[in-house]
């Protein structure tokens, strides 16, 4: 009965953008499937499955499980489509079909052929966020930044693309996004002086329609002068090369490795850009725009609507480019908001924007450690940095002490999950801080162009390293908080039977209520949960599916054997004692009430 009502209500929809894809406009709204990364275009990550109630979750059972044979960390989660599964894993970015009338059973299997040097170019582990699917194909984008489309039937390549060049330190861990006839993809790298951009390829046979970069000039960062807007005014002519100097914005960063949403009934593509290149600030004075950005882009051209950064002159290595939450008809203070966009940034902030035209709404801290700034002014944008932990005050080679939160961020690209029906945004986080030493570096291609010593811990009077907390984009504040030994790397789901599903770094996947975010269900799988938690229906009953495998920033001293208390970009220390908890190994589990 779901499955028709949700059908029906699909069909019943038009989409007015002109690069709206049908098929997937009508998929997403199947409950019974997951053929999005993030859920839907909207990237709410929340189900309308409500066999699994607060009532009955403790009740859940592992039904079977899938190794993938591959160490390192598992990012991203299962796709479903009809009656099969894909999933993934790390480099080497193997690809299986199962068969979920036959569970655990390979229908086909993907495993491209890359040069392994690409692993030594990939910053904080060698993960992968999943592929895509439209019009029978499965899209993957991986590590060497080879883009490929499979049949989804038999596995079979339909085309592939290079997307980038690893010997300049441009590498792939994210998730693609179809929309239309199109698919788009971003570059990681911003360790390595590379410069982020955005590129749509055609689905049908992998042909560039057009690329978007981060920094530079307004023809190649796709910027109208007059009309790309940033806080209510037009950004001007070459906004972002007058904020570098001389030509550091060509290895500026501002890569493109986090999540995409869209809204079809706009026509307009949200993303969010990283860390400019160098991590030394004292070398690349300005505003460095437009890193540390969230985008709204012409799904059709790729030109910029508006634009908003965040962080600018980032002096801690705060990438923005967590997932955009796109919420209609949110109630923000005495006003009502037909379109926002909700983004829970790495640099600590919360941000409620109206997503037709940029406005910002909300800017609160979500953690109450974040020291870095007193506040965001709400009539500039500009966040009011505090001296004391400007890495740029201190100057080169001198440790700026008790940053908060870590580079890390109080939220790192694992997706947090909307319920519209709480009117809660359910937020995996971390409670970290860190010293931070800026030194000069020198660029050289394919080279990490870094330029900074880190050292990684909880905040002061705290012994955990992560909360999993409810958040209230409405009025920007923390509806309740439950503390974690370590950081929540995993992606929430939230559902319909008002429990919140997520995973922990020692291996536990864990259901709390939405209400209260009391813990409901704990089942520990066989290693440390950084993947992203799905639900699906299959012959009318509902299942909960994670992929575990410990990895990630967080989990880096693990995945690449580093010992070092510095190393990691600093994690390695704060998370030393995780292989007391957990081992290597990547494993598929799905659970299901009995019968």
């Amino acid at each position: 009965m779901l499955r028709r009502v949700a059908l029906a209500c699909a069909l019943a929809v038009t989409a007015t953008g002109a690069s709206a894809n049908p098929e997937l406009l009508r998929m997403q709204r199947d409950p019974n499937q997951w053929v999005m990364p993030n859920g839907n275009y909207a990237s709410w990550r929340y189900s309308e499955l409500n066999q699994i109630t607060r009532e009955n979750v403790g009740n859940l059972k592992p039904t079977w499980q899938f190794s993938t044979g591959v160490l390192r960390g598992h990012e991203g989660g299962p796709l479903v489509v009809g009656e099969v599964m894909y999933i993934h894993t790390p480099f080497p970015n193997r690809v299986f079909a199962l068969d979920l009338n036959n569970p655990g059973r390979v229908l086909w299997r993907y495993e491209p052929t890359q040069d392994p040097t690409v692993i030594g170019v990939m910053c904080c582990d060698t993960v992968n966020r999943g592929p895509a699917y439209a019009d029978g194909k499965i899209i993957l984008s991986q590590a060497d930044t080879t883009v490929v489309a499979l049949d989804a039937k038999t596995g079979k390549e339909v085309w592939k693309v290079k997307n980038g060049d690893p010997a300049k330190g441009e590498t792939a861990t994210m998730a693609p996004m179809v929309f239309g006839d199109k698919v788009l993809i971003g570059i990681s790298g911003g360790e390595y002086g590379i410069r982020g951009h955005v590129t749509a390829y055609n689905l049908a046979d992998g042909k560039q329609a057009w690329r978007a970069y981060s920094v530079g000039t307004d023809e190649d960062i796709k910027f109208d002068p007059q009309k790309t807007m940033s806080m209510g005014q037009p950004v001007g002519a070459n906004s972002s090369i007058k904020t570098w100097e001389g030509d550091q914005w060509k290895m500026g960063g501002g890569s493109t490795w986090g999540w995409f949403s869209y809204d079809p009934d706009l026509n307009l593509i949200y993303y969010g850009s990283g860390n400019p290149g160098t991590w030394n600030p004292v070398q690349r004075p300005g505003d460095n725009k437009w890193s540390m950005t969230i985008f709204a882009r012409d799904a059709t051209t790729g030109v910029a609507k508006w634009v908003y950064q965040m962080t600018p002159h980032d002096e801690w290595d705060y990438d923005g480019v967590n997932e955009m939450v796109l919420v209609d008809n949110l109630q923000v203070g005495n006003q009502r908001v037909a379109k926002a966009l909700v983004h829970m940034d790495r640099n600590g902030f919360g941000y409620t924007l109206n997503r037709e035209n940029g406005q910002l709404m909300v800017a609160q801290k979500f953690d109450p450690a974040v020291n870095w700034a007193t506040h965001v002014d709400m009539e500039t944008g500009r966040p009011q940095v505090v001296s004391q932990y400007s890495t740029r005050a201190q100057g080169e080679d001198n440790n700026t002490k008790n940053i908060c939160p870590a580079a890390l961020g109080t939220k790192d690209q694992q997706p947090s999950a909307w319920s519209p029906k709480a009117s809660l945004l359910f937020v995996p986080t971390n409670h970290v801080c860190m010293d931070y030493e800026p030194f000069r570096v020198s660029y050289s291609a394919g080279q990490p162009f870094i330029g900074a010593t880190l050292s990684m811990y909880p905040p002061q009077g705290s012994d955990n390293l992560g909360n999993f907390i409810a958040w209230n984009p409405g009025s920007g504040k923390i509806a309740w908080s439950k503390p974690e030994r370590f950081s929540v790397w995993s992606g929430a789901l939230a559902t319909a039977g008002d429990v919140v599903f997520y995973g922990t770094l020692e291996g536990y996947l864990k259901a709390v209520d939405t209400k209260d975010g009391k813990e409901l269900f704990s089942y520990r799988t066989p290693s440390g949960i950084i993947g992203n938690v799905n639900t699906f229906t299959h012959k009318g009953k509902q299942y909960v599916a994670v992929m575990s495998g410990v990895g990630g920033w967080a989990g880096i001293g693990m995945a690449a054997g580093l010992q070092g208390e510095s190393e990691g970009l600093g994690a390695v220390g704060a998370y030393k004692s995780l292989s007391d908890y957990t081992q290597l190994g990547g494993v598929l589990t799905v659970f299901a009430l009995p019968n």
